[in-house]
């Protein structure tokens, strides 16, 4: 008997879904490594406690990795892994994916208000 294959794309989304996963990723793919305080500054929306926990399961995957110096005030940064970038070839085929989308919407919202004015 064939075993079943073990469908992984739930393994995948558990890493990237979070609402502010992707948006993290998408900073460190764009800035390099950044600070704490640089993050936060770039999503000025989330609150400490939600980047805190966001970064710490990505780093817990191996997405990110976090660098702490030793200095006074102590300076935290992140950065992608070399394990975190092969990410970015499947992050960059889902925001295509999402331009497409969006327009796909558009359309069909255009479609739909134009078939209700006749």
């Amino acid at each position: 008997m064939q075993e079943t294959p073990i469908c992984r794309v739930e393994t995948a989304l558990e890493i990237l879904t979070g609402k502010w996963k992707p948006s993290i990723l998408l900073e460190l793919i764009t800035h390099g490594t950044l600070r704490f305080s640089e993050l936060k500054r770039h999503l000025p929306n989330i609150t400490q406690k939600m980047l805190t926990a966001q970064l710490r399961e990505l780093e817990l995957n191996d997405i990110v990795h976090r660098e702490i110096y030793q200095v006074v005030p102590p300076r935290v940064e992140y950065s992608l892994t070399d394990y975190g970038r092969t990410l970015m070839p499947i992050l960059n085929v889902m925001n295509h994916w999402g331009e497409q989308h969006a327009v796909h919407m558009e359309q069909k919202k255009q479609e739909q208000h134009t078939a209700s004015l006749r």
